[in-house]
């Protein structure tokens, strides 16, 4: 599998750290994008490889094109990385397609960065003015703008060293998964020892955590995934797996003192149904219809939460380092461990995109550079 490579008639040759590097594209060869050259044709500005969004749609194959462009350069307070691995998620799939069509109000034509991607693992290159606490050659995990790249700015608020038991491919899965989960259940199913939880999406980048930071917190676990994922679900702790192709996993007898539900589209009073009296639904993500994709349902839910006994919740993570700290305690720990389930070069980036929006991820898919 090769990733959409952008160059004349077809194929490409990419200058990387003075060594060539030929491509073929796999997509509608269009012309590349260059850097910029002084008066005897010479780059006059380190350029980098990068994955490239070119407006909006469903099909990678479409959308994304490993280009030759510019460095990023750094402000006050920033920290440039060189990219060692990154990974793709839920939201990079929903840049991809525009989807919720509210993110088009920033970019009408496509996303107002074009180098997609946001959790990263690498080593400092720069530093800004102001930043303190880090220095070049550091190891770091964290988000960023643009991490499907060589090189990536970040803000150094959004930064921390990377957990010491993890690989760059292992730690580039945690920042925005793992930072979801971790709000999910701890922030706002305020999630205890001795309760009984059911997690939704169990084996997918953000459930594979949830269910660790559960068991953690002490508690029983019902985690829910399809068939193909159950012995996923089961090797990362979970006391119970339900298979939802085979069962309804809100039909039983059973009463969860907590429900995170991770990117489903089951009606708030189904899920309601399966909550103690005074249990708690969190729903992370959703799946609907183009315009809201979801959010609908997430509204419902918070604007009934006031009139039942039940606490009926929806939330966008935020990222913050505080939670990427309280995640590197509790992988340098054994507690927590990213699932990846494949690593892909930059090159096949597509190809990884691909497989994730086709719903065969059984945990994380990251980017290996």
């Amino acid at each position: 599998m090769q990733a959409a490579v952008r160059g004349r008639q077809g194929g490409a040759t990419l200058m990387v750290d003075g060594q060539t590097e030929s491509g073929t594209a796999t997509g509608h060869g269009k012309a590349s994008r260059r850097a910029p050259r002084d008066g005897r044709g010479r780059e006059n500005t380190p350029t980098m490889r990068a994955i490239v969004q070119s407006g909006y749609g469903a099909v990678p194959e479409d959308v994304f094109w490993l280009e030759q462009i510019a460095r990023p350069a750094i402000g006050p307070g920033e920290v440039l990385v060189r990219v060692r691995a990154a990974s793709v998620d839920a939201g990079t799939l929903h840049m991809m397609t525009g989807i919720p069509y509210l993110i088009r109000l920033t970019g009408p034509r496509g996303p107002r960065n074009p180098v997609p991607g946001m959790a990263v693992a690498g080593t400092v290159e720069a530093v800004g003015q102001n930043v303190t606490g880090l220095e070049r050659g550091d190891e770091v995990f964290g988000t960023c703008g643009g991490s499907l790249a060589e090189y990536a700015r970040a803000r150094a608020s959004r930064l921390a060293r990377k957990p010491a038991n993890l690989t760059f491919e292992q730690a580039a899965a945690v920042p925005v998964s793992a930072n979801t989960a971790l709000q999910a259940v701890r922030d706002h199913a305020h999630v205890q020892a001795g309760q009984h939880v059911l997690i939704t999406g169990a084996s997918g980048g953000v459930g594979t955590f949830a269910v660790q930071i559960a068991k953690a917190l002490g508690a029983e676990v019902t985690a829910v995934c399809s068939t193909p994922k159950t012995d996923l679900a089961r090797a990362i702790g979970a006391d119970h797996v339900i298979d939802y192709t085979r069962e309804d996993y809100l039909g039983g007898e059973r009463r969860y003192d907590a429900i995170v539900d991770i990117a489903g589209s089951r009606r708030v009073s189904h899920l309601r149904r399966a909550l103690t009296p005074s249990g708690t639904l969190v729903i992370t993500g959703g799946a609907g219809g183009p315009l809201l994709d979801g959010i609908d349902r997430n509204l419902r839910a918070s604007l009934l939460s006031p009139f039942v006994s039940q606490k009926l919740t929806a939330f966008v993570a935020r990222l913050r380092q505080s939670d990427l700290l309280a995640l590197r305690d509790m992988i340098e720990s054994g507690t927590v461990m990213p699932a990846v389930d494949r690593a892909y070069p930059l090159s096949e980036a597509v190809a990884a995109v691909r497989y994730l929006t086709d719903g065969l991820a059984r945990g994380k898919v990251v980017i290996s550079l």
